[in-house]
């Protein structure tokens, strides 16, 4: 269990003393002692209700210390200390034990957030295995399962609680769920303003407005944030906005929530480590921005049927759109001698393969490029020519949870009893396409404004039309809609006061279907259909007061995305993310979870103060686990396919010192994450890769991108009662690069990262903040993989090192005033 999540009643006023005064400088925090105890156990129990609804763990909430899983808790005093990032993935990461960051974008916003070994990221085609949910809504998008963080505005949050070994979170809840409860005008109330800015022209502002007035409340929020960026063409530019309607009675509470976003990045992707030697702001080949836009309009209600039965529910809207603009190199050439269109431009993709079934004679392997109306285009030397990739995806979901509560007493001792069910439906688009251009000097890649669009047809030959929409060269246009149903159930019995028993199931049902609109790609329409029942169940024991012992088994599912069931076939490769191809079927993944350890809160340690600590174990074993992989000859294809098991486990170890003005803490968590058969993979850009582009798999190879050894300490201090300062110390070890599977090269190397922050009440109603992140300006990289080892393409940029990594963010310091009144 989490450290805060732990704290009860008298302890918990003792040891959220700090971070309550903190929150109420900035409006009033409506928290009561009760509900520090207790964390949400299903969607439903994390939307904020005021006080006034009944029993604090009703509706899908319990008490933390009879749960026989983990919840690792920060709540919004924690996430307004790193207010100037606006970024909610900063504060877990720095304090949460088990998670770490991974920027393969280039872009502090857009990081993928592992825990325990899985990824919950923004990256289209990452193996996605948290399951995200805001105010009990899904947010794992349609499309790809992704996580957009940007689109969550971080200074609405009232808390963040990740949750492990609970099937109860439905798809996705590999390796757990983040719950993200918002705040509303019941558990806020006040009004602030802030603006603050620094390091690489960051100019931002938030405000936030709460009030109650008799039965209603109301509550809103807005960010902006505009940047050039620490490297090269990485501009960021944030707006969010988050409203919510309540009202309430002695026994029901509604809300009307309605949130939006519009998001814009640069230069998003990793940079030749040959470019950053020189500049660390490199970048590499652009434009490669991301656009993202979305709106999202939901109802939640919580209503007291009897003095024992709780209802809760909600229902949802949800629109999302993004567009993305990625500048590519090609393999554009003149055509070959022994083709009659020797003088014309070709693309040639002499590492692919035909497909099943044709010809090797017959296929050429080189295809004709022409323009608009069928001209050919002119070969012209000396001219290196790349592409303007563009991806649009849409999607519309909408759905729904029901579930009730009951506490009534079984043999007079307390039991809670959970059952529900939830219904996610969603349309989605996705269109893709290729316009021929050109790499000028300074790495931009810009089309003939002459012919600004090219078609891109082979010479001759249907089976080569076929091939070429399989290469992803042909534009993609694909509509399709997902259905998720679950149905779930979760029992906590006391046998005494001291031991208590769970159990609970959830059934995960699945329908994706997809079609295709070019008549390129007939195979991808499909419909596939994947079911199943994830049982939990586990106990909580208390020898002492101060000691309790937990442990748990459970299971869980994730059904492959729209994105990796269109694209599983190597022979059939996409040019990821930018098309969809034919495809056989993906089997669904499957994790079995054990998990146990010590808790406790220790009272009346020095000067009054307390101690939480826990001492854990876990593993996860994953079959059918899904992987994306590259083929020989084009680092920007690949596909994705199942492979037999994969394993994450691990230990971790906390404590926490709480008193009035001092909070300490510190943990450490091993992650083994390996591995756990005998096989090979595709990884041709692997510098040291078997002649055919394979690697060797062998049972406990380490996955990548996945450190080891993570270690978190920090404190925060009231240096007198208006000046408050801390400091947070992160360190992590080598992780092995993406592509590197078989762990033969190299690592990323360890790094550690040293952030501050201060703040000053200079009024009752004025305080100034100071916010310096990477303190040392360490100049490390927590993302890496390897650039396509075509000679042409290493040769044309001067490219002697394969690899290719994302350094961190460099020492940045940001200041503002919040103001409440």
């Amino acid at each position: 269990m989490g450290m805060r999540a732990l704290r009860g009643s008298l302890i918990a006023s003792v040891a959220m003393l700090p971070c309550l005064a903190q929150a109420q400088q900035g409006g009033t925090q409506a928290v009561t002692l009760g509900e520090l105890d207790v964390v949400a156990t299903s969607p439903i129990g994390g939307i904020a209700a005021g006080r006034g609804t009944g029993d604090p763990a009703a509706a899908g909430r319990q008490v933390a210390s009879r749960l026989p899983f983990t919840v690792e808790t920060v709540n919004a005093a924690e996430i307004a200390q790193d207010r100037a990032t606006l970024d909610p993935t900063f504060t877990l990461a720095r304090r949460t034990a088990g998670v770490n960051l991974s920027d393969g974008q280039g872009n502090s916003f857009r990081q993928t957030l592992t825990y325990r070994g899985f990824d919950a990221s923004p990256l289209q085609g990452a193996p996605q295995g948290l399951a995200v949910y805001q105010n009990g809504v899904r947010i794992n998008e349609a499309f790809g399962d992704v996580v957009n963080w940007d689109l969550i505005p971080q200074v609405a949050i009232n808390r963040i609680d990740v949750v492990t070994g609970n099937p109860i979170f439905g798809l996705n809840a590999l390796g757990g769920a983040v719950n993200i409860e918002m705040k509303n005008g019941f558990t806020w109330q006040g009004k602030e303003v802030t603006v603050f800015g620094g390091s690489d022209g960051r100019i931002a502002g938030t405000l936030q407005y709460g009030e109650q007035i008799g039965p209603w409340s109301f509550y809103f929020a807005g960010e902006g944030l505009r940047d050039r960026g620490w490297r090269y063409q990485s501009p960021s530019e944030i707006g969010r906005v988050y409203a919510d309607l309540g009202y309430r009675t002695l026994d029901s509470e509604f809300h009307i929530v309605a949130s939006g976003a519009k998001t814009f990045f640069g230069a998003a992707a990793a940079a030749p480590v040959d470019f950053t030697r020189t500049d660390e702001r490199a970048i590499f080949t652009y434009p490669q921005s991301i656009s993202t836009e979305m709106g999202q309009i939901q109802v939640n209600g919580k209503v007291n049927i009897s003095p024992t039965w709780d209802l809760a529910g909600n229902a949802y809207v949800r629109r999302f759109s993004q567009f993305v603009i990625d500048g590519n190199d090609a393999e554009f050439e003149n055509c070959s001698r022994q083709s009659s269109f020797r003088g014309s431009l070709c693309f040639e993709d002499d590492g692919f393969f035909p497909a099943a079934g044709q010809s090797q004679l017959a296929f050429r392997n080189q295809f004709l490029m022409q323009g608009r109306n069928t001209p050919r285009i002119p070969f012209t030397p000396g001219v290196p020519y790349g592409t303007l990739d563009t991806v649009r995806t849409e999607a519309t979901g909408y759905g729904g949870t029901l579930q009730a509560t009951n506490r009534d007493r079984i043999f007079d001792h307390t039991n809670t009893f959970i059952v529900g069910g939830s219904i996610d439906v969603a349309d989605y688009g996705f269109k893709s396409q290729s316009t021929l251009g050109i790499i000028n000097p300074d790495l931009s890649v810009t089309t003939n404004p002459n012919n600004p669009t090219y078609g891109f047809v082979p010479g001759v030959g249907t089976t080569q039309l076929r091939t070429a929409a399989a290469l992803g060269i042909a534009p993609s246009s694909v509509i399709g809609s997902n259905l998720y149903m679950g149905l779930y159930a979760l029992d906590t019995f006391d046998v005494t006061d001291a031991l208590s028993i769970t159990a609970g199931a959830r059934l995960n049902f699945a329908r994706i279907s997809t079609t295709d609109l070019t008549g390129f790609s007939p195979d991808v329409n499909g419909t596939h259909y994947f079911n199943r029942i994830n049982p939990v169940a586990g106990v909580t024991y208390r020898f002492f007061p101060w000691m309790t012992l937990y442990g748990g088994y459970s299971e869980s599912n994730r059904a492959p995305t729209p994105l990796e069931l269109a694209c599983a076939n190597p022979q059939r490769p996409c040019l990821l993310p930018n098309s969809l191809v034919a495809d056989p079927p993906l089997e669904q993944v499957v994790g079995r979870t054990y998990e146990a350890g010590f808790r406790g809160t220790v009272p009346n340690v020095y000067e009054d103060g307390i101690v939480n600590y826990k001492l854990g174990f876990f593993r996860t074993d994953l079959s059918n686990d899904i992987l994306q992989l590259a083929v020989p000859g084009n680092a920007a294809r690949g596909y994705f396919v199942n492979v037999p098991a994969t394993q994450r486990q691990g230990i971790e170890v906390q404590a926490e010192y709480a008193m009035p003005g001092l909070s300490v803490y510190a943990n450490y968590a091993l992650i083994d994450a390996t591995f756990q058969f005998t096989g090979t993979l595709s990884s041709p850009n692997n510098p040291l890769a078997n002649p055919d582009g394979s690697i060797d798999i062998r049972p406990g190879n380490k996955l990548p991108l996945i450190p080891e050894h993570q270690f978190k300490v920090g404190f925060d201090y009231a240096i007198t009662p208006i000046w408050r300062f801390g400091a947070n110390l992160a360190a992590f070890s080598s992780s092995y690069y993406r592509g590197d599977e078989s762990n033969l090269n190299r690592k990323l190397p360890a790094y550690y990262t040293v952030n501050l922050n201060s703040s000053v009440q200079i009024t009752d109603n004025a305080q100034i903040f100071l916010l310096v992140t990477n303190l040392f300006n360490n100049r490390y990289a927590n993302f890496g993989t390897f650039l396509e080892r075509e000679a042409n393409f290493a040769n044309r940029f001067v490219l002697n090192d394969p690899r290719t990594t994302t350094l961190v963010q460099p020492l940045s310091v940001y200041g503002g005033l919040r103001y409440t009144w």
